[in-house]
């Protein structure tokens, strides 16, 4: 795919629903869908299915569909790569906790978490989900050892940047903010936000303007 057209953002974080979507057509024995059936799964136009799609090339045929185990493998090595990706969680909450017990590998079955990182005593040594946490001083450590270049961030919000500070210069490239504050970082670092409030807020106002 050397040649390939420069994916636009909307359409990124739409493979992996894409993918969730064609492997439990895998599981329900479905050898193929339509873009239709596609769009009233996921609640994504047909258009948007298509041109999302065609900047991969012809993944379907013209009244026949998309092939379920053909596309499957596609997104699969597309969003994956060939390489398992070790990940950490930095506070472990009941946020963090909450998300050690989420199964990832539902969505991507390379990845691994190698560890889960708080200050709370209490906390260390435990395990969750196979998953065990660290004291926060082992945090560079873990990182270099494991090759970490992706970090769950669940920490207080007074927390948050100092902490992706701290994950930028242990070597971390892509961060999955659980915080409700604005990460300031290095070009060279991926951040993704997802505030649960304003995700909730939202919800009330879409429900108000239906």
């Amino acid at each position: 795919m050397s040649n390939k057209k420069k994916i636009p953002n909307a359409t990124m974080k739409r493979l992996p629903l894409y993918y969730r979507y064609f492997k439990q057509e895998e599981n329900n024995g479905n050898d193929r869908v339509s873009s239709k059936e596609i769009s009233e799964a996921l609640d994504i136009d047909s258009a948007t299915i298509r041109r999302d799609f065609s900047y991969f090339g012809e993944l379907g045929r013209k009244g026949y569909g998309y092939n379920v185990g053909s596309l499957l493998k596609f997104f699969l090595e597309y969003i994956q790569g060939n390489n398992v990706k070790n990940v950490i969680l930095l506070g472990a909450g009941n946020l963090g906790r909450a998300l050690l017990n989420y199964k990832f590998a539902n969505i991507h079955d390379k990845m691994n978490i190698v560890g889960a990182f708080d200050s709370n005593e209490s906390l260390i040594g435990n395990s969750i989900n196979g998953t065990k946490i660290f004291h926060i001083n082992d945090l560079e450590t873990i990182i270099e050892q494991e090759n970490v270049e992706v970090a769950i961030m669940t920490v207080p919000m007074e927390a948050g940047q100092q902490s992706a500070e701290r994950l930028e210069k242990a070597g971390i490239k892509g961060i999955l903010n659980f915080t409700p504050i604005r990460l300031h970082t290095g070009s060279d670092v991926t951040v993704h936000s997802i505030d649960l409030g304003v995700e909730l807020q939202a919800l009330f106002f879409q429900m108000k303007n239906k």
